[in-house]
């Protein structure tokens, strides 16, 4: 695909918006207005892939996101993988990294990928 301008990015955005309320789960995938929601949101992701890149969470990021959707507090983590409290709030806080030891423990704990942990 060659390079899309942001006036094509802007243009298929918009197409976008006009086509979803048009395709649903029930529209046939060969359906004119499916194939062109497809075609259009592929700019739409090619686009924003180039200019809108996600990081990667932080080790820290990923620390507090996890014990928000395990429901579970940072003295209830530290317990439970034997360090201390303190240790935990300096991962979050950014001020220490874990070890591969507690990194291990942290993943296993917290349902974290250890990719996601190492940053790859």
């Amino acid at each position: 695909m060659s390079k899309i301008t942001k006036e094509q990015y802007e243009f298929a955005v918009a197409r976008v918006e006009e086509l979803l309320p048009l395709v649903d789960d029930d529209t046939p995938a060969n359906d004119r207005n499916a194939v062109e929601l497809s075609m259009v949101s592929d700019i739409v992701i090619a686009y924003e892939k180039e200019h809108y890149p996600i990081e990667k969470p932080t080790v820290a990021e990923l620390i507090e996101l996890s014990l928000e959707e395990k429901g579970m507090t940072q003295k209830e983590l530290a317990r439970e993988i034997g360090i201390s409290p303190s240790r935990i709030s300096d991962y979050i806080s950014g001020r220490a990294e874990p070890t591969l030891r507690v990194a291990r423990l942290l993943c296993r704990t917290l349902s974290i990928q250890p990719s996601a942990i190492l940053g790859i």
